[in-house]
C-alpha cells in the first residue's frame, strides 16, 4: 500500500520539478517517529550475521521500492546500528542519522513513480526495546543466541525498515549464525550451508508482510520439518524440552488448527506453517510473527498442551497478517476475531459454547473502556481482545450466521495482502446482510452503556 507523504513547507527541491524529501513520520500517534513517506517498499533482501558471543550484528539490506512522489531524500527506520555505507540505484548516497531515522540523500534524485533500490551496509550491537507496549521486544540477547520480536517495535532494531504496517512487502531473509545453532525467521524455508564452523539459514515470505510481523530466533532449539496440506510446516522448541513436552505438543496441533480456522475463514493465506516456542521469561505474550508465531514460555507454564493460544496466533494469519492495519488505532481487527477465534476453537474442542463465552465476557466487561482507538497505553488491554470479540459474537447474532461467515470470508478474500479499517469491514458486513449496521457496531465497540443483547 502506498504511504502518504505528510504536508510539509515549500523548500527549493518543491520548486524544481516536483522533488521533495520523503516525510519521517507517518503521523500514527501510536507509534510516534515510525513510518516515512515518499515510497512504497516492495522488497526487503536481508542478510544478516549474527556472533551470539558478543551480540554482534552485522548485516545488509537490499529495499526495491516504488517512489510516490519525486523525492530529494528518504528516511528509513534503523535503531541504534552504525551505518557503513548506503547505495542508491548503484551509486554512493549521501546518509546520517537523525535519532532512530537514517536519512538518504541519493545522488540522483528518484522521479515519482520510479521503482529504485536501496542497499544498506550496517553493523553494531541490537537493542532492546523496553517501552513497547507489550513488555520486552526488540532483539534480546538471550543465553545462547537471540529473539527478535515485538509489537509494535521491533523490526527497525534489527534492519532499515519502513516501520509501519500500512507498507507491506515480501522478504527474503539469509541468517548466518555459529555451527550447531538454529536461525529460524519467516515464511519457506530454504536451502541450508555450512562453511568454517558458520550456517547460514535462509527464509522467503513470499507474500507482503507488515514490518512487526518480522522475527529471528537465533539459539539452540530443536527444529521439526514436514509439510502440511502441501505446505512446508517447521516448529522450534528449545532443545532441552522434551519431545512430548506441552511447548511441543501444542505446536504439533498448528495444521489440524489452521484446517479448522479455514473452515470459517477461507483457505490459509501463506505458504508455510509453523511456530517457535521460546524459554526467555523476558517474553511473556505470544506474537503471530508471519507464518510462524513465536510463543514465550508462560503459556506452557504449567505443563500441559495450550492449544488455544496456537488458535489465537493462527487467526492472526487471517486478521493481522494477511489482512493487516492501515492504522494502529483500530487494532481491534486483529485482537477481537483472533479472541472470537479461541471461543471457536474451545467450542470445537470440548469446552465451553462460543455462546457461554460471550456471555461470561458481557458480564465482566467495563464498557467505559473502548475496543476502537483505546489508546497507545491500552492497545493491548481487555477491551481490545475481549470487547472487540463481544463486538464479533454480537455481528453474527445480528445478520445470522450466514451473513456473517459470508462476511469473514469475504474480508479475507478481498483485502488479501492489503490492509483495512473499521469502517470497511462495516461496509462489508452492511452490503453482505443488506442491513445497517453503524449504530450496532458503534454501540458495541465504542458506547459507554451495555448494549442490549441480540
Amino acid at each position: 500500500m502506498a504511504v502518504a507523504l505528510a504536508a510539509g513547507g515549500c523548500t527549493r527541491s518543491d520548486e524544481d520539478g516536483g522533488f521533495r524529501p520523503g516525510s519521517a513520520d507517518l503521523g500514527d500517534p501510536y507509534v510516534p517517529g515510525h513510518g516515512n513517506g515518499g515510497y512504497d517498499v516492495a522488497h526487503y533482501a536481508l542478510d544478516v550475521r549474527y556472533e551470539p558471543a558478543t551480540d554482534r550484528l552485522t548485516g545488509r539490506a537490499v529495499l526495491t521500492a516504488t517512489a510516490t512522489q519525486g523525492l530529494s531524500r528518504f528516511n528509513l527506520d534503523l535503531t541504534g546500528l552504525e551505518v557503513d555505507q548506503v547505495i542508491v540505484d548503484g551509486a554512493t548516497a549521501k546518509h546520517r542519522r537523525s535519532g532512530n531515522e537514517l536519512v538518504v540523500e541519493p545522488a540522483r534524485r528518484v522521479p515519482r513513480d520510479t521503482r529504485f533500490t536501496v542497499e544498506v551496509a550496517y553493523a553494531g550491537v541490537p537493542s532492546t526495546v523496553t517501552d513497547t507496549a507489550l513488555g520486552s521486544g526488540g532483539f534480546l540477547h538471550t543465553g545462547d543466541g537471540a529473539i527478535a520480536l515485538g509489537q509494535p517495535d521491533s523490526a527497525a532494531t534489527w534492519f532499515p525498515v519502513n516501520d509501519h504496517p500500512s507498507d507491506k512487502a515480501t522478504y527474503d531473509i539469509a541468517v548466518t549464525v555459529p555451527e550447531g545453532l538454529a536461525a529460524l525467521s519467516n515464511g519457506v524455508p530454504g536451502p541450508k550451508r555450512s562453511d568454517d564452523g558458520w550456517t547460514t539459514w535462509r527464509w522467503s515470505e513470499r507474500s507482503p508482510m507488515a514490518s512487526y510481523l518480522t522475527t529471528l530466533v537465533v539459539g539452540d532449539y530443536r527444529v521439526t520439518t514436514g509439510t502440511h496440506d502441501g505446505r512446508p510446516i517447521v516448529t522450534a522448541v528449545p532443545s532441552g524440552e522434551p519431545p512430548n513436552g506441552p511447548a511441543a505438543a501444542s505446536l504439533a496441533r498448528t495444521g489440524e488448527i489452521a484446517d479448522f480456522l479455514a473452515g470459517y475463514f477461507g483457505p490459509y493465506p501463506f505458504e508455510s506453517y509453523g511456530g517457535v516456542a521460546i524459554a526467555d521469561e523476558r517474553i511473556g505474550y505470544a506474537l503471530e510473527t508471519q507464518s510462524r508465531p513465536v510463543y514465550g514460555p508462560g503459556f506452557f507454564a504449567d505443563g500441559r498442551p495450550n492449544p488455544t493460544v496456537v488458535a489465537h496466533e493462527l487467526a492472526h494469519q487471517w486478521f493481522g497478517n494477511s489482512v493487516s492495519l492501515s492504522r494502529w488505532s483500530d487494532i481491534w481487527l486483529n485482537e477481537g476475531f483472533a479472541t472470537y477465534a479461541e471461543w471457536l476453537w474451545q467450542e470445537h474442542d470440548g469446552g465451553r459454547s462460543v455462546q457461554r463465552s460471550f456471555e461470561a465476557q458481557y458480564a465482566a466487561t467495563d464498557w467505559s473502556q473502548p475496543s476502537v482507538n483505546p489508546g497507545r497505553e491500552a492497545m493491548f488491554g481487555t477491551a481490545v481482545y475481549k470487547r472487540g470479540a463481544l463486538a464479533v459474537h454480537a455481528l453474527r447474532r445480528t445478520v445470522g450466521d450466514d451473513a456473517f461467515f459470508r462476511v469473514l470470508r469475504e474480508w479475507t478474500t478481498e483485502r488479501r495482502d492489503r490492509n483495512g479499517t473499521t469502517a470497511d469491514l462495516v461496509a462489508l458486513a452492511e452490503r453482505v446482510s443488506g442491513r445497517q449496521l453503524r449504530s450496532l457496531m458503534d454501540a458495541w465497540l465504542v458506547g459507554g452503556n451495555a448494549p442490549a443483547l441480540p
